[in-house]
């Protein structure tokens, strides 16, 4: 699939299959079209992909990608291809056709595994929703209808990891910092003489060069991890400074050593509900609404990052603190927090202590391609 008009099918398709879905949430299409771009993503400069359409009668059915990402295979050496971008009416037939596409390419490529979903890797939108369909998700969250998930272990997908998120706080009024977490904080900080502060956006390159200098270091030893290029970082980097609000990006700091940060974004798909065609402009003027009046009350923590010498000290502690402290000044009152890896017990515990609960599962399957 390489022409301008199939492109354009494969963004059309979910916009058809979804529109009456109450909680789906319309991704912007300038957006897909950059990330699904050869040229344009990052991703590519380590990474190849295929994407595959099913037709019947003349109309587009379903779509997959095939996905061979080489840093991936540098890193675990175990012959794993992904797939993703997979949407599909509810048909087993379409739906096993277009697995068989994308497990013959990645054949092709000496590709033992497919793994998936994952809209490039576990650095994007990652894994099927099996758990927790009547909510909407958050930014640059995956949502699926319920039929995706039988028509994939019918395909003969087994259950590779799941992906737990979790969700706090209050939907309309402020809920206080639990106090065991208020009395621990202050109790690491006179130990450990560590001290927390916003990102500085006047200083906005170079606190991102800082976020480079951890990320990789603090992610390292989970499961399926990808390292993340220069490039990629600055992609992401440019895309979230727009939206970004500087109290919810706290660094700790050690010796006037960053040791840890967080990041955390305004909830924007409270801005993209209702944009059925996806388009930049509504979508611009009702962010801006949102932020202006201050009525934009979710947040999503997307990274929690910690050098691993400075794991089990209260580290985390501190920086969920800060972020519950200051998003409540900002009038957000409602946090997604995730997603964290099923057998991840600190991260787990540590958010079930603040009295965050399980909310949606996502999971990673895989087959023989």
């Amino acid at each position: 699939m390489r022409s301008r008009r199939d492109l354009k099918s494969f963004i059309d398709l979910p916009y058809q299959l979804f529109a009456g879905d109450p909680v789906w949430v319309p991704p912007l299409r300038l957006d897909i079209e950059m990330t699904l771009s050869r040229s344009k993503n990052p991703f590519f400069e380590h990474a190849e992909a295929e994407y595959f359409l099913a037709e019947r009668g003349g109309a587009v059915v379903g779509r997959i990608a095939a996905i061979e990402n080489r840093l991936h295979n540098e890193t675990h050496g175990d012959g794993v291809g992904f797939y993703g971008w997979f949407d599909c009416i509810d048909d087993q037939d379409v739906a096993n056709a277009l697995f068989a596409a994308a497990g013959a390419w990645l054949r092709g490529r000496k590709l033992e595994v497919m793994r998936g979903p994952a809209s490039f890797s576990t650095n994007d939108q990652c894994g099927l929703l099996v758990d927790g369909f009547e909510t909407r998700p958050t930014l640059l969250m995956p949502h699926n209808p319920p039929y995706y998930v039988r028509l994939t272990e019918r395909a003969g997908f087994t259950k590779a990891k799941d992906l737990l998120v979790y969700q706090g706080g209050g939907a309309e009024a402020y809920v206080p910092v639990p106090e065991r977490l208020a009395r621990g904080t202050e109790l690491i900080r006179q130990r450990q003489g560590i001290t927390l502060r916003a990102l500085n956006i006047k200083d906005f390159p170079a606190e991102v060069e800082r976020i480079k200098a951890i990320y990789n270091a603090a992610w390292e030893k989970n499961w399926g991890f990808i390292p993340m290029t220069d490039h990629e970082i600055d992609h992401l980097a440019k895309a979230f400074k727009p939206v970004v609000i500087p109290e919810l990006v706290p660094f700790a700091e050690k010796d006037g050593k960053i040791i840890a940060f967080g990041l955390v974004l305004p909830d924007l798909n409270s801005a993209l509900v209702g944009n059925a065609s996806g388009g930049l402009i509504r979508f611009l003027v009702k962010t801006f609404w949102l932020l202006k009046t201050r009525r934009l009350r979710r947040c999503r923590i997307i990274l929690l990052g910690i050098l691993p010498e400075w794991r089990g000290r209260g580290v985390d502690a501190m920086l969920y603190h800060w972020i519950w402290t200051k998003a409540g000044e900002q009038k957000i009152y409602w946090g997604e927090a995730g997603w964290i890896l099923e057998d991840n017990p600190a991260m787990n515990a540590g958010l079930e202590k603040m009295n965050f609960r399980v909310y949606k599962t996502y999971r990673l399957y895989d087959r023989p391609a």
